[in-house]
């Protein structure tokens, strides 16, 4: 008998196909011929899961070599397959990174379509305060990738855009004690201010969609109020 559980459900995290498992454990849909189907798929899923994660994280010779012939006509000599280690780990790195923001990019797609069924005056392309104030289009754009960066960590409709002279600021509950980040596009470079403990780090960017590359010091903003 197999000692290790074939399913495993961690209640403070978990994705929609955990509860898609766990209901056929329920009186109204338990089968044990199911079940028993089921053990033998997630763990051999599992484990499958676990080779991908050790060879994406520290590629084997073994991994490398597959690539090789796919890509490349000559012999896959030892220098060969230790010029390639590099280029598998970059693939991948690269691979991973383009895929996150293709996904927060659709969550933004999805936030603008949302926006543009509200009226809101952000979908303006410039909105002028009374004040002097300007929001260009640029720094609402950078507004909704940062809420898009957000949207699996905290509940975005707490996430508020307030603009000054100098900076513009993207604040969690509307609260100058809470920045999140600042987007400092009045100057001919262009910085995000980023935050850790409060301290900003201003951060030289060309456009907004640079601010993807930094969806994780974003969220690790998140982190920090929560355990204020």
């Amino acid at each position: 008998m197999d000692s290790r559980p074939f399913f495993e459900l961690d209640l403070a995290s978990f994705d929609e196909h955990h509860i898609k498992e766990l209901k056929k454990f329920t009186k109204s849909a338990f089968s044990l011929e199911d079940i028993l189907t089921t053990a033998n798929t997630l763990k051999y899923t599992r484990e499958i899961k676990k080779i991908l994660d050790d060879e994406l994280k520290e590629p084997s010779e073994d991994f490398v070599r597959f690539f090789i012939p796919l890509v490349y006509d000559g012999r896959a000599t030892q220098s060969i397959v230790e010029e390639f280690t590099g280029i598998v780990k970059e693939a991948r790195k690269q691979f991973i990174n383009e895929k996150i923001n293709e996904r927060l990019k659709s969550a933004l797609s999805a936030e603008d379509e949302e926006s543009s069924n509200t009226n809101e005056p952000h979908n303006a392309k410039q909105v002028i305060e009374d004040d002097g104030i300007e929001t260009t289009e640029e720094e609402i754009e950078g507004y909704h990738i940062v809420k898009a960066i957000l949207r699996q960590v905290v509940d975005v409709h707490g996430v508020f855009i307030r603009d000054t002279k100098s900076y513009c600021g993207i604040l969690l509950d509307d609260n100058n004690r809470k920045p999140i980040c600042r987007l400092r596009f009045n100057y001919s470079n262009k910085y995000i201010g980023l935050f850790s403990n409060k301290i900003e780090e201003k951060v030289p960017i060309d456009n907004p969609d640079d601010i993807f590359k930094y969806a994780d010091r974003i969220q690790a903003v998140i982190a920090e109020y929560d355990e204020e």
